[in-house]
């Protein structure tokens, strides 16, 4: 039973609300780009251009959480899960790099979909504090939802019982 994110389901055609037995958790926000229907269902609200912006994307992200939880949809809260994180860490990339590139020069064609730095040099910091106070709000948001109680069960159970 595989415990890692799988990639190799085609989540173009896979509605894992169907088949949730299929999902894994992976690690951090492995697929969260991928799972649908979920990926559609939050993905309209993931904004974190300023504070404003940020704040209403992860409360509304945060009561999709919610929504899924009531349902005990366990993949439902994973995903709004890894989409409070990504948008944590996709805010404080561009806190940190004002065009949200990290690295200089494009990913070599073999490693493509693959995160590192991959022989490249990391290019300079410019914080930006805007987006550095997007990304506080964002992660606020997101370990209220990984350390909420109902959650850290759920996903102790589905990784014993799934993998």
């Amino acid at each position: 039973m595989p415990t890692s994110f799988d990639y190799t389901l085609d989540y173009r055609t896979l509605n894992l609300r169907e088949q949730p037995e299929l999902y894994r958790v992976g690690k951090g926000e492995q697929g969260v780009l991928l799972v649908q229907p979920y990926k559609s269902e939050i993905v309209p609200h993931w904004r974190f251009r300023t504070p404003d912006i940020a704040r209403e994307s992860s409360e509304k992200i945060y009561q999709l959480f919610l929504e899924y939880k009531e349902l005990g949809d366990f993949v439902g809260m994973d995903m709004a899960r890894k989409f409070l994180q990504m948008g944590f860490t996709r805010a404080r990339r561009y806190a940190n790099h004002r065009t949200g590139q990290k690295y200089d020069g494009p990913v070599p064609d073999d490693q493509k979909g693959r995160s590192g730095a991959h022989g490249r040099d990391q290019l300079p910091r410019e914080e930006d504090p805007v987006k550095a106070e997007s990304a506080r709000i964002f992660y606020d948001v997101y370990l209220r939802a990984r350390e909420d109680p109902d959650y850290k069960r759920m996903k102790k159970d589905w990784q014993t019982q799934y993998g």
